[in-house]
């Protein structure tokens, strides 16, 4: 069994080679009892350069593979519509 974080979220950025940019939201909820929305960016590992903007994606936590890359991509879960590049 693997203990390998995994997160979801959507690609907002592809123009690196090998490399997306994925937005990651949480909920968290505030001590009065709302709930505020959070957002991480990870720097994700796309060895065949197939993700475009707007996908939802399954990333993984590796080992660095590089300063700021510590994530890969694990399974693309939905394509975006309606985008072009």
């Amino acid at each position: 069994m693997s203990n390998q974080r995994k997160l979801t979220g959507i690609v907002v950025s592809n123009k690196m080679d090998k490399t997306a940019v994925v937005t990651v939201t949480r909920q968290v909820k505030h001590k009065v009892g709302k709930y505020h929305k959070l957002s991480s960016r990870y720097k994700v590992h796309d060895e065949n350069n197939v993700l475009k903007t707007g996908d939802t994606v399954i990333i993984g936590e590796v080992r660095p593979i590089s300063k700021d890359k510590a994530w890969t991509l694990l399974e693309v879960v939905g394509h975006a519509t309606g985008v072009e590049e």
